[in-house]
C-alpha cells in the first residue's frame, strides 16, 4: 500500500526525474526514460516497482547513477541506527525516571519541575536544541566534534539531542499512566494486603503503567533508527535521515518509494513488537484475543 500510494503520489506531482534548469535534448531524455523504464505506461510502471519489492530486486537510483537504493538505505541506516539507539535509551533513561517522580509526588514541586522540564523539551526543536548542546559541549568544552561522522564519538551530541526531545514525551506518558494505575482498585487491594510502597509502585503499578510509552515507543523507535533530517543536517551527520527529502526534492523517484517503503517497514515491525510485549504485561489483552 505504501509503495502504490507513493508512486501514485510521485506520478501526480509536478515535473519529473530529468526535468532541470538547463532543458535537456529530447533523444537524450528518450534515451533515460528507456532505459529505467519510465517510457512504458504508468500501470507497468507501478506492476514492476511492486515486482521487484516482492522478489527483492531493488531498482537502481535515478539521481545516483550505478548505485541500487538497497546500497543506498544500507549505506545510511547504520549511520542513522547508531544515533538511534543511544538516542531511544536516553530517552528512556531521562522521560521514565521524570514522569514517575512526578506521579508519585503529585502537585509538588518535583511534579512541577519535572513538568516544566518536558513542556521545554515538547517546545524545543531540534533545529535549536542541536546547535545549543553543539555550542556548549563542542566549542565551549571542546568534548565532542561539533559536525561530521569521524570519531567513535560523534554519535554523543546528536544522540543527546534526539533523546532529550523524546524524553519530554515518554515523562508526560509515564506520569500520567502511572497516576492513573495508581488510583485503580487492584492497586488499593495490593496496599490494603500490606504490600510496600515500593512493591505497590514497581511490581504491581508500573507493569501497568508503562502501556502509554510502550505504545508511544512503536513509532518513535522506527522514526529515530530512521534518522532526523534537521539533527543530521545540523551534525552533519551522513545518516538516512538525508535521503528522505533529498529524494522527494530531487525527484529521484526510486529512491524516495524506497525510503517511504523502509520506513513504513519499520513502523509495522515495531508496532507488531509493542503489541506482543503489550500483551504479556496485560493480562486483559492476553495472546489469544
Amino acid at each position: 500500500a505504501v509503495i502504490v500510494i507513493t508512486f501514485l503520489l510521485l506520478k501526480l506531482s509536478p515535473g519529473g526525474p530529468f526535468n532541470k534548469e538547463r532543458e535537456m535534448q529530447p533523444h537524450v531524455r528518450e534515451m533515460l526514460e528507456a532505459y529505467y523504464g519510465l517510457d512504458q505506461p504508468w500501470y507497468v510502471q507501478l506492476w514492476r516497482q511492486v515486482k521487484g519489492y516482492a522478489t527483492f530486486h531493488f531498482p537502481p537510483s535515478l539521481k545516483m547513477p550505478g548505485r541500487g537504493v538497497d546500497e543506498i538505505i544500507a549505506q545510511g541506516f547504520p549511520v542513522s541506527a547508531a544515533i538511534g539507539l543511544p538516542a531511544l535509551l536516553i530517552a528512556l533513561g531521562i522521560g521514565v525516571p521524570l514522569g514517575a517522580i512526578a506521579a508519585l509526588k503529585p502537585r509538588s514541586i518535583e511534579d512541577r519541575t519535572s513538568m516544566v522540564l518536558a513542556t521545554l523539551g515538547l517546545c524545543m526543536p531540534s533545529l535549536v536544541l542541536g546547535p545549543l548542546i553543539a555550542m556548549i559541549f563542542g566549542m565551549k568544552l571542546r568534548w565532542f566534534n561539533v559536525s561530521g561522522w569521524y570519531d567513535s564519538t560523534d554519535w554523543v551530541l546528536p544522540a543527546m539531542t534526539l533523546g532529550i526531545i523524546y524524553s519530554a514525551y515518554i515523562a508526560r506518558l509515564t506520569r500520567g499512566g502511572l497516576r492513573e494505575t495508581l488510583a485503580q482498585e487492584f492497586i488499593r487491594t495490593a496496599r490494603a494486603k500490606g504490600a510496600s510502597e515500593g512493591a505497590v509502585v514497581f511490581v504491581h503499578a508500573f507493569k501497568m503503567a508503562c502501556l502509554p510509552v510502550l505504545n508511544f515507543l512503536g513509532p518513535a523507535a522506527a522514526g529515530l533508527l530512521t534518522g532526523s533530517l534537521v539533527t543530521e543536517t545540523v551534525f552533519q551527520i551522513p545518516g538516512l535521515g538525508q535521503h528522505f527529502v533529498s529524494a522527494a526534492v530531487n525527484r529521484d523517484d526510486n529512491l524516495a518509494m524506497a525510503t517511504a517503503a523502509f520506513y513504513a517497514a519499520l513502523i509495522v515491525g515495531f508496532n507488531l513488537l509493542v503489541d506482543i510485549i503489550q500483551a504479556a504485561l496485560n493480562p486483559k489483552i492476553g495472546f489469544k484475543g
